[in-house]
């Protein structure tokens, strides 16, 4: 049996990662492609570090357990099951879930740090970067935290000022020439959606 083709996905916080992704995903079964996100392998809540004001920044490098993620990734390339817990912020809305990830020929690979970390980045075959400008990420920003991880308004814009932008600033947005394609999200995505289905169309073919 032939290798897994990974794909890894990144971009800046409300870039529209997870949509694009979703999007990708509905094209396709479960029996040809698997997605797992860096979003399950936060460290727990009470470890993450605290700014200078005491709030949690879930936006550094150091907030994930990306050891967990690289082996788990490798769990799959091997072709066995893997469950997890869901992620969840402490949203007390939300009731965590056992996520069950299937191994299949086409793995894609999405979070702000798949290539940060050079573990992780090894793992992939391809990396996207999906970008948008400023405005567009805040706004998505605000209704994600919102709706996900019930935050209010005035966390949200301190976060994006204060945790979001100078991360991505320093150590996201200087990795994008790294990626093999870059793909802006302003107005739709529907171009590359319909390239990148058909690029792993013809991957499939030879598993």
């Amino acid at each position: 049996m032939s290798s897994p083709f990974t794909i890894g996905i990144t971009g800046g916080s409300g870039s529209g990662k997870t949509f694009f992704i979703n999007s990708l995903a509905s094209r396709f079964s479960d029996r040809e492609i698997c997605l797992i996100s860096q979003d399950h392998y936060y460290h727990p809540r009470e470890t993450q570090k605290e700014d200078d004001r005491g709030i949690k920044n879930f936006d550094l490098p150091e907030s994930i357990d990306f050891k967990q993620f690289q082996h788990d990734i490798q769990v799959l390339k091997r072709g066995e099951v893997l469950r997890k817990q869901e992620y969840v912020f402490n949203n007390p809305n939300v009731v965590p879930k056992i996520l069950e990830f299937k191994p299949a020929p086409v793995i894609i690979i999405e979070g702000l740090f798949v290539q940060y970390f050079p573990e992780i980045e090894r793992e992939l075959d391809f990396k996207i970067f999906i970008e948008a400008k400023d405005y567009l990420k805040l706004s998505r920003r605000i209704r994600r935290d919102n709706e996900e991880r019930g935050y209010d308004l005035d966390d949200v814009l301190y976060r994006y000022q204060n945790h979001v932008m100078p991360v991505y600033e320093s150590l996201i947005e200087p990795l994008k020439h790294r990626a093999d394609i870059v793909i802006p999200n302003n107005n739709q995505f529907n171009k590359a959606l319909d390239l990148l289905t058909l690029a792993i169309k013809a991957k499939l073919k030879g598993f």
